[in-house]
């Protein structure tokens, strides 16, 4: 049976991986600066995860959420020490996407409301209101337009406040850094506004840290490099370090009820453990100050190559932007140089999502790779 033909592909079959490489079916090893869509956050096969998926899978891999689960409440009481985010209550899901959906239906549920705003170049996920959301229109189908959805520029600080003041928008959803759409962030000033306005307007605030979170941006959220207090917070990618979970963190201002939300594999036992394995790991080892760390060195190193035009991101979620399109730079860098990065929106962004224990060992080997892929893409223009 062919498979369903949506994803162009790359003529690569990695196989094992470990830290901050894999392996192909060859035996090449590459060097992986993209951690497949920044999900894998402490670096491939990790012991600490290795171990506590096998621990868990040996004792019970899966049972429902209609019976207690200690190791959900485990998961969420890490989360809180280490984002700060004291008092919200959390919701586990399987994937970005789902966290989004299930966002923006609690934001309806609580106001009333089904409208949504949301700004030009973000991505929220292919289910049925998240891709609404989406500034994307090739992927979303009609039975997803029919959702109400408004769809502003970053920093349009006046339109939110005139779609806001019509009194039907449930919830504004933004990434504090744009991930598929480019590194692109709005200024404190938009942020702290759209967050009053809200508040103003019964409207939720809803941070999609779905890429930008889990330590990435070098603090535990994005958000929290700005004066505001969202209403939900989505998350997924680096939560599991390729074991998939997702989830929301929902501000206590927000009643539950029985029936409300619910899943089947959210929350399960494997996905737990591989959640804390992922925290215990970004604790023990240090990996925000790690991420600041090794994010400026990263950018530092960047500003000698006279090639980038301009530097975007935060931490370990950065961008390195072309005068040309990268499309060719990046096959030049897979096939030839043996490294993973990624692309965007912007076809003259080369995305930058390694795993958060990357050192500065592997900076300096991903700089040196680049003269020669950039001098190997020149040749083949000219």
């Amino acid at each position: 049976m062919p498979l369903f033909d949506v994803y162009p592909l790359y003529d690569v079959t990695p196989v094992s991986g470990k830290g901050i490489h894999v392996y192909d079916d060859k035996g090449t090893e590459y060097l992986d600066l993209y951690g497949g869509h920044a999900v894998i956050s402490i670096g491939h096969a990790h012991p600490n995860y290795v171990q506590a998926i096998t621990n868990q899978v040996n004792a019970l891999g899966f049972y429902s959420n209609a019976i207690q689960n200690p190791l959900q409440r485990e998961l969420a009481d890490k989360i809180e020490a280490l984002s700060g985010c004291k008092d919200y209550e959390l919701f586990l899901v399987n994937s970005g996407a789902e966290a989004n959906e299930n966002a923006l239906k609690l934001a309806s549920f609580k106001t009333g409301k089904k409208r949504v705003v949301a700004f030009k170049k973000g991505f929220h996920g292919r289910t049925s209101a998240a891709v609404a959301a989406t500034d994307n229109p090739n992927i979303v189908a009609p039975i997803n337009a029919q959702q109400e959805v408004t769809i502003l520029e970053l920093n349009d600080v006046e339109g939110v406040k005139q779609e806001l003041e019509k009194g039907d928008v449930c919830a504004v959803i933004v990434e504090f850094i744009q991930g598929i759409g480019g590194l692109d962030e709005a200024s404190a000033e938009f942020f702290e506004e759209v967050d009053a306005l809200c508040k103003a307007n019964n409207t939720m605030f809803v941070a999609d840290e779905i890429q930008c979170g889990y330590a990435r941006s070098g603090k535990f959220f994005a958000f929290q490099h700005y004066n505001v207090t969202p209403d939900i917070i989505s998350m997924a990618k680096g939560m599991g370090n390729g074991f998939p979970i997702g989830g929301i963190l929902i501000h206590p201002d927000i009643e539950s009820k029985y029936g409300m939300l619910g899943t089947t594999f959210g929350g399960n036992h494997l996905a737990c453990a591989a959640g804390l394995a992922v925290l215990n790991t970004i604790e023990s080892e240090n990996l925000l100050e790690n991420v600041n760390e090794v994010g400026a060195y990263f950018i530092e190193r960047a500003k000698d190559i006279t090639q980038i035009k301009e530097i975007k991101g935060r931490g370990l979620m950065l961008g390195l932007e072309f005068d040309f399109e990268v499309g060719g730079l990046r096959k030049e860098l897979i096939y030839n140089q043996k490294v993973f990065t990624g692309g965007a929106a912007n076809k003259k962004l080369l995305r930058i999502l390694p795993p958060l224990n990357i050192e500065k060992a592997h900076v300096d080997q991903f700089f040196d790779i680049l003269k020669l892929a950039l001098k190997e893409v020149e040749q083949t223009v000219n």
